[in-house]
């Protein structure tokens, strides 16, 4: 096994985060692994991570603000993230607008 997070693995206990360049940045790690005991709204999960660190962390909550998401590899659009169930497993990954094209 590669370390790697599979898409469909309902038993594993946790969710990955995965930032891109400026979210990336102001996240201070390219993943992390959060722990849950089943699924979870997309919201809930974004607050733990914000909440684990020290004071929150306003620059990364901005940033995420402004990411595409998506949920394994379907991206969420413009929908909310409390009404989006994440799973053990799954991945999640934050993709801020890049300039160029």
């Amino acid at each position: 096994m590669n370390g790697r997070v599979s898409q469909d693995d309902s038993t594993s206990g946790h969710v990955t985060f995965r930032y891109w360049a400026s979210a990336r940045a102001a996240a201070g790690v390219a993943e992390e692994q959060i722990p849950v005991d089943g699924p979870l709204p997309l919201a809930v999960l974004i607050d733990r991570v914000l909440a684990a660190r020290s004071g929150g962390d306003e620059r990364l909550s901005a940033v995420l603000a402004t990411c595409s998401v998506l949920l394994g590899d379907q991206p969420v659009a413009s929908a909310d993230p409390a009404g989006i169930q994440v799973s053990p497993g799954q991945v999640v990954e934050f993709l801020p607008p890049f300039a160029g094209g």
